[in-house]
């Protein structure tokens, strides 16, 4: 668990730590043989650990099994995206989805439909930790045989991504396939497809950077979204759950920090082994507190996947266009990605040319409309 953050030691990221999209250097989509040599190196990791609880599904099944767009759900979309990856480019990107305890059986049954799919689909479960009593500060779990209990468990969440891949063996099995590069982005963000201009700068830089995150500009939608600092000289993830009380509103300023962090991480695979096995993956601990069905106040102990950032040589940000950062939270949200403002094209989600303005309107439901019936 790091120190205290100082907020006096806080500064906006300096142009060495970010760097503009528009400055990557465009690769040709029809050089087939040069893009089939970077995508071999390539493996897309989603994070599959949640619920639809901000739809109104309660613990209702995986968030990913929800229908998204003409009948397919964000699983389904996921793994289009990348067989049309596949068989454009003769290549074999395999897809790894992080399951947690709530999600997994489902999410298993799910996946025996993608059988004759030409991409392999691999998965495992992230760690699961005891939730504790607030009052007491002892686990809420009696009995640690049965983790059947889901309200005395939870998923610590995704920055536990890096203990659980290693220890699961497919961090190993990847690296002796000739994998380097791995991808991770929420599932629920349709915007977040693997991007051949970003891949190339990291291969053509000899992955001397060994650990990029996507940012992208702040709007008024977004003002409690995490973000990337300068903090005694290293990158560093800050989300809104660690700042001061005080400072709440200094946060939100968009002028301050215009950017946040949007989950689309690149991450060089020997140094994910590296620091894991050395055990010097220090990320900062997130205390959050929660009231269970049955009224007791619990608390969870949760770190964030962006937050592992400063442990990494040569780590910086880009600054993609708002495009690449599409999450569906809420209903609000799956109401505007079926709409016709959005299109969806072997398995891309994009707005329809036919929009007069490049920005995602700004839609909120009313409470008595939050519950959408999608599962399959």
């Amino acid at each position: 668990m790091s120190d205290e953050l100082v907020w006096d030691k806080i500064r906006p990221l300096p142009e060495s730590m970010l760097q503009g999209y528009s400055s990557l250097r465009k690769v040709d989509c029809d050089d087939t043989e040069s893009i089939g040599k970077l995508l071999k190196k390539l493996v897309v990791l989603k994070l599959n650990g949640g619920l639809g609880t901000g739809m109104g599904l309660g613990t209702v099944g995986p968030k990913s099994l929800i229908r998204v767009r003409d009948g397919a759900t964000f699983l389904d979309i996921t793994i289009s995206q990348i067989e049309n990856l596949n068989e454009k480019y003769d290549v074999s990107v395999p897809i790894v989805l992080m399951n947690s305890l709530n999600t997994d059986d489902e999410t298993k049954n799910a996946l025996k439909k993608y059988k004759g799919s030409n991409v392999e689909v691999l998965t495992y479960l992230q760690s699961y930790y005891p939730r504790i009593d607030r009052e007491t500060l002892l686990p809420y779990v009696k009995d640690y045989q049965n983790v059947d209990n889901n309200e005395g468990w939870y998923p610590p969440g995704h920055g536990d991504l890096y203990e659980s891949l290693y220890n699961s063996g497919l961090l190993d099995k990847l690296i002796e396939q000739g994998k380097e590069i791995l991808f991770i982005s929420n599932i629920d963000n349709l915007g977040a497809t693997v991007d051949l201009n970003i891949l190339s700068h990291i291969v053509k830089s000899g992955c001397q950077s060994q650990f990029i995150a996507e940012v992208t500009n702040k709007t008024r939608a977004d003002v409690k979204g995490g973000t990337l600092i300068d903090y005694n000289g290293c990158v560093k993830l800050l989300e809104y759950a660690q700042v001061p009380a005080e400072k709440v509103d200094e946060f939100k300023c968009v002028k301050k920090f215009k950017i946040f962090n949007t989950n689309n991480l690149w991450i060089n695979l020997n140094a994910i082994r590296d620091r894991v096995m050395k055990g010097t993956l220090d990320r900062d601990v997130i205390v959050n507190h929660k009231t269970l069905d049955d009224g007791r106040n619990i608390i969870q102990l949760e770190t964030a996947v962006g937050a592992a950032i400063k442990n990494f040589a040569g780590a910086f940000a880009i600054n993609v266009p708002r495009s690449r950062f599409l999450p569906v939270k809420h209903t609000s949200d799956l109401l505007l990605v079926m709409s016709n403002l959005y299109r969806l094209h072997e398995g891309m989600i994009s707005m329809s040319p036919e929009r007069m303005f490049p920005t995602t309107p700004l839609h909120q439901t009313r409470s008595g409309v939050q519950t959408h019936p999608a599962l399959p």
